[in-house]
């Protein structure tokens, strides 16, 4: 089975993809831990994609869709794949689909994580980790049990991402009710797209999500 994971930055992609990958032996594949292999092998894409970013332009959608091409297929993809941080807008959609097509392959499922932007902006903003043992934490939904130490390893440290503020993640949500959020129609159109209450809890929407991969699978 093969799915794509849309919704905006902080709706949990990354961790229910992570686990769709354990339960439903599924790859997770993200375009920047391609991009960074394909530079570190030395190959001659690698060196044309390094050329790319040294000048600080954007890699050109043809050499990603190669890159995820080339991915696919290999062994650990067998059972499926799981598309992280590709597509963003509609050309790359449409662009993917050829390229899965030429494969006799196909998107079997896009899911929707659907938030809220100002509950997402207060759950984003509000994160924090653990600069010893990398545990996370949250100032409302998860805060530590002692303050100013973490639960699991007592380190007294902590680090905040530089992008993790309100005004940051707002543009971060503009940018992707411009960009990407046009892809709801498209796979909409396609009869592929569904979609969860991303606002739940972590087990709660991997539960919904769960139950849209086994519509898809009978064909429901």
């Amino acid at each position: 089975m093969n799915l794509i994971l849309l919704g905006p930055p902080g709706a949990g992609k990354g961790t229910q993809a992570q686990r769709l990958e354990e339960k439903h032996n599924l790859k997770q594949l993200s375009t920047g831990d391609m991009l960074r292999a394909a530079v570190a092998s030395g190959s001659e894409l690698g060196s044309q994609v390094k050329g790319i970013i040294d000048r600080g332009e954007l890699v050109p959608d043809d050499i990603i869709v190669e890159m995820i091409a080339e991915r696919i297929q290999r062994p650990d993809c067998a059972g499926g794949f799981i598309l992280d941080g590709f597509p963003r807008t509609v050309p790359q959609a449409e662009a993917l689909d050829e390229m899965l097509a030429q494969n006799d392959l196909k998107l079997d499922c896009v899911i929707e994580l659907k938030v809220d932007d100002g509950a997402l902006v207060a759950r984003v903003s509000g994160r924090f980790t653990c600069a010893a043992c990398g545990a996370g934490y949250h100032d409302t939904n998860k805060p530590t049990k002692r303050a100013g130490v973490c639960d699991s390893c007592g380190g007294k440290e902590f680090i905040r991402r530089d992008d993790d503020n309100a005004e940051t993640v707002a543009a971060r949500l503009e940018a992707y009710h411009r960009q990407t959020a046009p892809l709801l129609p498209y796979y909409d159109g396609r009869g592929t797209l569904s979609s969860v209450d991303g606002m739940g809890g972590i087990e709660q929407v991997a539960a919904e999500i769960d139950a849209v991969l086994n519509k898809c699978k009978t064909g429901g």
